[in-house]
């Protein structure tokens, strides 16, 4: 059966867009996005916006509503996130069997994380998401923890016959092995809005989710979008309920004093605008965990999609599966590490 995605080819797009009002000159270039499906658009009046169209049955309306609240009210405060238009008086639309929203434009980089003042600068603006996150929960929107990060990828992979067998074994006991370590994180487990099961001085809030380096857009001084100089913050597909060092984790790298001092200078920044609790320090390895495993079962998920495997090719693999018991069990031993410490 063809996928869905295969249906969205580029009159489809341009129809769309010209029905909330947009009419594009032809010209349209495919952004990088497995998740969704995302363009930029030349329109007629020589202006261009970006046009996301859902991956559908993933997110529900109300959820999607709900990052685009996020989104504006993150705007509302100046925070520089870049959110949907409101075309028509809504920002999400339905053309063709997709939902879609449409954005401004907006250039940008890389940030440079081995800058210091630029991981300062980006804590700042974590902290601010943040400080808004916490102004209220999510409801529609899901929770970051074992349930949907670890225990049901692994069920779902098991149940699929995802796992080779020369290999189901050892990546069972792993994973296995890695939820109960993870157990005794309290906040990891399935809680109610706002609060970290049984875990005091820990909150959950709502997040980026995402964030890592491809997901903020840095501009330097003397260019000065309508966002101004400095970073801003993209794509938040996947905000959700969680702890907040979540947002600040993805932005390290390199060995034990390298994340240190990258990460001394990113909560340098955000304690400029709201206290970091250290007590979450200790999350940061299984919540990479929580990442390692949940990605295998976001590859297989969408393998009938064909972007998939055109580009993750060595996914499913033997080898694959023995590389997955390998960093489990190098992320068993990170876990039972002293956490990084500033």
């Amino acid at each position: 059966m063809a996928h869905a995605f295969e249906t969205l080819t580029p009159d489809v797009v341009l129809d769309a867009l010209e029905g909330v009002g947009l009419r594009g000159d032809g010209r349209l270039t495919a952004l990088s996005s497995y998740e969704n499906r995302v363009y930029q658009v030349q329109l007629e009046d020589g202006s261009a916006v970006v046009a996301k169209f859902y991956r559908p049955e993933r997110w529900s309306d109300a959820q999607i509503l709900e990052e685009h609240a996020f989104a504006a009210e993150l705007m509302a405060f100046e925070v520089p996130a870049i959110g949907p238009l409101v075309l028509g008086g809504q920002t999400l639309h339905h053309f063709g069997g997709f939902a879609f929203s449409v954005s401004p434009r907006r250039g940008g980089r890389a940030p440079e994380l081995d800058d210091g003042e630029v991981l300062e600068w980006i804590g700042r603006f974590l902290a601010r998401i943040h400080t808004v996150g916490a102004r209220q929960d999510f409801v529609h929107r899901p929770t970051l923890d074992l349930e949907n990060f670890a225990i049901e990828p692994m069920q779902w992979l098991l149940a699929h016959d995802m796992v080779p067998l020369d290999v189901q074994s050892a990546w069972t006991r792993g994973v296995e092995a890695a939820i109960a370590a993870m157990s005794k994180y309290s906040t990891l487990s399935a809680a109610p809005k706002g609060q970290a099961s049984g875990t005091p001085g820990i909150r959950l809030l709502r997040l980026h989710g995402d964030c890592h380096p491809g997901n903020i857009l840095w501009t330097p001084a003397d260019a000065a979008p309508a966002t101004g100089p400095g970073p801003h913050f993209v794509d938040l597909d996947d905000a959700r309920m969680g702890p907040a060092v979540q947002d600040l984790w993805m932005l390290l790298s390199g060995d034990r004093q390298q994340r240190t001092r990258q990460l001394g200078a990113l909560v340098d920044g955000y304690e400029q605008f709201r206290e970091f609790d250290r007590a979450e320090l200790a999350l940061i390895e299984p919540l990479r965990t929580l990442r390692l495993i949940h990605y295998s079962a976001w590859l297989a998920r969408r393998w009938s999609d064909p972007t998939f495997p055109a580009n993750f090719p060595w996914f499913g693999s033997s080898d694959y599966w023995q590389g997955q018991v390998q960093m489990l069990e190098e992320q068993l031993e990170a876990m039972q590490e002293e956490p990084l410490v500033v």
